[in-house]
């Protein structure tokens, strides 16, 4: 057993002085002051945190490793053009390694910048399971907790690596939850990709898996209007969660991604239901979306992740961006300064992360997985902080710059010490990430 003691500990919505926490193997086994844990635990290894405050690991909800790989390509284009020239264009070119390389790229770099978990919406299935299997390698040399929201897809529009038959679809998901089943590390979610890249059948069978595994199921909806025209076109008018719930798929099974485009009563409906939204809020400005309407699907009482979405329609891969944006752009949207407060953004890119991600993560207390951030509170960016503290939770949603993360624990072991990453080398990845654009563009 080991203990860590910060100068601060976050735990049960306040800021501790003189706390620490205990793990036993990868999980939180006890959380109280220095003075009763070092009564308590003599003989534990003792990891001291002197300036900084320590939070449990953010999660990213929502992303698409591969995508890192082609950030800048296609910038400040339509939907649909950054689509064909960016992701189906370089995406069939893919190796085994190139994908490997594009998953520790991405995951590297969120790591850094205080994710400790990752749902990994991942279609890109060039070489099937193998390619499945890259990524998860990449996860496992970081150290980073792995959700593989694994993407059942079979609209043959796309490049013929996506696509998959339904058969195959669920034969390879199956197995994959079979393999990993006791990996603490790693889930899999069956994610058929969304309303105009899987047909009911995939997506009925999506949730099937779902409810056989007891799991979530992800599914992108209402991201762009053109799904929602779609839809209505062809469903009497229906809109996209309507004709989803018509299906029977609505439930609290259900994590969409995006629901930009959704209708108020629409809103209402998931959360009746008790479904899910992953929100990106930066890639729906990047991809000028639209704004989600997260006040309504709070008060509706959907539960409300946060993710990054790739890296090229981002272009930045932090979810403490992503809390700073959550509320900022609802404010904005808005005019409501109380509408999403910085409380509800640290929840959303924590705790509500986990679960939707079906992982016990995103709070520090007793049985939950021991993933913290450690966070510098000399830092310019995190002054002033009061005696009161009551500072400290605003600066770190609102002000916090990616120079103050200093220290990221997954499942109890060190993954970034002095704010670099030490399991895998950075240079060894630029180096790989270098490699993979030559070939791409050669």
């Amino acid at each position: 057993m080991k203990v860590i003691f910060p100068k601060y500990l976050f735990y049960k919505n306040k800021f501790y002085p003189d706390y620490g926490v205990l793990i036993d193997g990868d999980t939180i086994a006890d959380v109280d002051s220095k003075s009763n844990l070092l009564d308590k635990y003599p003989q534990a290894e003792r990891t001291y945190l002197s300036e900084q405050t320590l939070l449990p690991g953010t999660v990213n909800a929502h992303n698409h490793c591969f995508q890192s790989l082609l950030r800048g390509i296609a910038a400040d284009r339509p939907f649909l053009e950054w689509r064909d020239r960016s992701l189906y264009y370089y995406s069939p070119r893919m190796s085994r390694e190139d994908i490997y390389n594009g998953a520790l790229f991405a995951f590297g770099e969120m790591m850094k910048r205080g994710v400790t978990t990752v749902g990994d919406f991942f279609y890109l299935h060039n070489f099937g399971r193998e390619s499945d299997g890259a990524i998860i390698q990449a996860a496992k040399d970081l150290g980073i907790r792995l959700s593989l929201n694994r993407t059942m897809y079979d609209w043959d529009g796309a490049p013929a690596g996506y696509v998959e038959s339904i058969p195959q679809a669920v034969e390879n998901t199956m197995y994959l939850a079979e393999e990993y089943k006791d990996d603490p590390m790693v889930n899999i979610l069956p994610s058929p990709h969304s309303l105009h890249a899987a047909t009911p059948e995939m997506i009925l069978k999506g949730h099937e898996i779902a409810k056989k595994l007891n799991v979530k199921f992800h599914i992108h909806v209402a991201e762009e209007p053109f799904e929602v025209e779609q839809v209505k076109k062809e469903h009497e008018g229906l809109g996209t969660l309507e004709y989803l719930d018509r299906l029977g798929v609505v439930d609290e099974s259900m994590v969409i991604i995006h629901g930009v485009w959704l209708s108020p009563e629409e809103i209402d409906l998931l959360g009746e239901k008790r479904g899910g939204l992953v929100y990106c809020p930066s890639s729906n400005m990047f991809l000028a979306d639209g704004i989600t309407d997260i006040p309504r699907m709070i008060k509706a009482g959907v539960t409300v992740a946060l993710g990054s979405d790739g890296g090229c329609s981002n272009n930045r891969i932090s979810v403490f961006e992503e809390m700073r944006m959550v509320s900022l752009l609802q404010k904005a949207k808005t005019c409501d300064a109380l509408c999403v407060n910085y409380e509800q953004a640290f929840q959303m890119g924590t705790e509500n992360g986990g679960l939707l991600l079906n992982f016990k993560i995103g709070k520090i207390e007793e049985g939950y997985k021991a993933d913290f951030v450690g966070v510098d509170l000399e830092d310019l960016s995190m002054m002033p902080l009061s005696e009161s503290l009551e500072q400290m939770l605003p600066n770190i949603v609102y002000s916090m710059e990616p120079t103050a993360i200093r220290t990221v624990i997954v499942a109890g072991n060190p993954t970034v010490k002095d704010g670099q990453l030490i399991t895998v080398s950075e240079r060894e990845i630029s180096r790989r990430v270098r490699e993979t654009m030559k070939r791409l563009n050669s």
